[in-house]
């Protein structure tokens, strides 16, 4: 009978000792996992950093790419001659580039079709004024005062505003020295005559709408730039008026200064 109550308190530890070997068995057999698993995971972030992925919205270095969409070109002018013998002198503003496809060969050369606006503004010389009739025709006419003299702060001005597709070629010629020419496809959306004078302390404005301009015509531009700032020549070959409708005011040469072309 004790020989029998050995046997079996022996088989109970034996039985215990076997789970308990096997327990150990496992975990040894699973240990090795958790360096697998940071292995795996290692690996997952090497993936991640050479990925091709960029945050939204940023702004790669230009120099390393081919194709790009920009904004350039503000300039202001000057004109410096004119064909008609009655202008005083005329002024220029515009942006080039409102936006534009810009192809870079990352060699020194930039090709960029955009669209951008401009404004120019002829000064009449005094005591010329220019008027329109009934049929859209401006010609030159007098100030309403027979004494000229007593009229103050005397102007007649010619406006026109564009929407204006530059096709632009720019090169490099010494670090940040570059070169650009260009011809300019106007399209002439809007003129108006602005007349302004004083008599008596009283301010009198005359505008006159509805031109018959010419709606579509070409410039060339000639550009030097240093690190974003140049200068630059535009020449207007055509004419500003339909025929018959206006003074043939054409030939406009302007000099000015460029920021950002």
């Amino acid at each position: 009978m004790n020989m029998k109550k050995y046997a079996m308190i022996f088989a109970v530890l034996f039985g215990a000792a076997q789970m308990s070997a096997n327990t150990n068995e496992a975990a040894t057999t699973t240990a090795p996992a958790e360096p697998n698993t940071v292995a795996v995971s290692t690996a997952s972030s090497g993936d991640e950093d050479d990925s091709a992925y960029q945050i939204p919205f940023k702004r790669d270095d230009e120099s390393t790419k081919h194709w790009s969409v920009t904004t350039n070109g503000f300039y202001v002018g000057l004109g410096v001659h004119h064909n008609y013998d009655l202008i005083n002198n005329s002024f220029e503003v515009g942006l080039l580039n409102i936006a534009a496809v810009n192809y870079n060969s990352l060699h020194g050369q930039n090709l960029s079709l955009g669209v951008g606006i401009h404004h120019r503004s002829y000064s009449i010389k005094r005591p010329h004024m220019l008027v329109r009739d009934n049929n859209s025709v401006v010609t030159v006419g007098e100030y309403p005062l027979a004494n000229i003299e007593e009229l103050k702060k005397r102007s007649s001005n010619l406006n026109l505003w564009t929407v204006q597709f530059p096709l632009m070629f720019s090169q490099k010629i010494y670090k940040k020295l570059d070169i650009t020419v260009a011809g300019i496809l106007n399209w002439n959306t809007f003129a108006r005559v602005d007349n302004h004078y004083e008599f008596d302390k009283i301010e009198n404005d005359t505008r006159y709408k509805k031109l018959k301009q010419q709606k579509v015509n070409f410039d060339f531009l000639g550009a030097l730039s240093w690190n974003e700032f140049g200068i630059y020549c535009r020449y207007t070959p055509g004419k500003f008026f339909k025929d018959g409708y206006g003074p043939e005011i054409k030939q406009t040469w302007t000099l000015g200064l460029t920021i950002g072309l």
